[in-house]
């Protein structure tokens, strides 16, 4: 997908929650949000956009035209669906950079001044909500570019033989295959990078930091979870992560090793290190596929949770 590019039609500003907003010259955009708006503060919905379509559309059905923040959007645009975004993408307009945080929200039913005139509100369903990464000014008539962000994943497999080409490897192609079907499914663009190592520390510690320092998403590792002597995979990420969640293994070894007690032996851990997420998994195509459908559902919820989106 391309960058999009976008006008803005009018920024608006409003004294009061739950009232309309009014279009003013131009609005100041600081670390809380917009300087003098309601809804400003420290958290992830400082700044409400409404597509100018969304409104013309709402026109038609209310028999009447629609004024400038009357939806209470702080920023009314025109040439891109904003309902379409995902968390985590990006706006930049001018020197002001703002970062998608939640797509709709819940309609507030008579307590909006919109709803209690027509009996509804489109900013429930086609409103979109940022907060301020960079500063700035913003007036009518600016345009901006908007950026799709990327989610990065990296798949590592140790294996002694594989890496030797003894054999194929074929966990870390599958776990590959449905890292990419998942995060499709999500409408996210994915950047995998996969690699095969030797069952050795100081190879893994080198693509760990390497791709966490290049800020990848998601770590997933293939092998060496078990109790023989060269498997390091759990001993070693469990020393280079910052935050271990326990909840997860614990549950994947308990659900499957009531039917295959050898799941039981597998010392699979998985954790955060800053806003990376790391999971280390056994090295059949099996196990691949079992743990994958316990960790993918909880996979986009971890993702907002480590860049501070209250989603609950």
């Amino acid at each position: 997908m391309k960058d999009q590019v976008f006008t803005i039609h009018s920024v608006n500003i409003s004294e009061k929650k739950g009232t309309v907003k009014n279009p003013v010259a131009e609005i100041q955009l600081l670390d809380e949000g917009i300087s003098g708006d309601a809804h400003s503060g420290k958290w992830h919905r400082q700044i409400s956009l409404l597509g100018i379509e969304s409104v013309k559309k709402f026109s038609e059905m209310a028999k009447r035209e629609i004024q400038f923040g009357e939806f209470a959007e702080n920023i009314t645009t025109e040439g891109v669906t904003l309902y379409e975004m995902k968390p985590l993408d990006r706006l930049t307009i001018g020197e002001v950079v703002l970062e998608v945080t939640q797509i709709g929200k819940k309609c507030h039913g008579d307590k909006c001044a919109i709803y209690r005139e027509v009996g509804n509100c489109v900013m429930p369903k086609e409103g979109i909500f940022c907060r301020v990464l960079k500063h700035g000014t913003l007036k009518a008539g600016m345009s901006g570019v908007y950026k799709h962000r990327i989610l990065k994943t990296l798949v590592l497999t140790l294996s002694d033989r594989a890496s030797t080409g003894e054999y194929s490897d074929r966990s870390g192609p599958k776990l590959v295959e449905l890292l990419n079907s998942h995060i499709e499914g999500l409408g996210y663009q994915h950047e995998n990078h996969y690699a095969i190592i030797p069952d050795e520390k100081p190879e893994l510690m080198k693509l760990l930091k390497r791709h966490y320092d290049e800020g990848v998403d998601f770590i997933f590792t293939t092998g060496g979870t078990g109790i023989a002597e060269r498997d390091i995979t759990p001993d070693v990420v469990a020393g280079w992560i910052d935050k271990e969640i326990p909840g997860i293994m614990e549950m994947i070894r308990t659900k499957y090793g009531a039917s295959k007690p050898s799941v039981l032996l597998s010392r699979s851990i998985a954790g955060v290190r800053g806003n990376t997420c790391v999971y280390t998994l056994p090295g059949s195509v099996r196990a691949v596929e079992e743990y994958c459908n316990e960790i993918f559902p909880l996979l986009h919820h971890s993702l907002l949770m480590l860049n501070s989106i209250d989603a609950h």
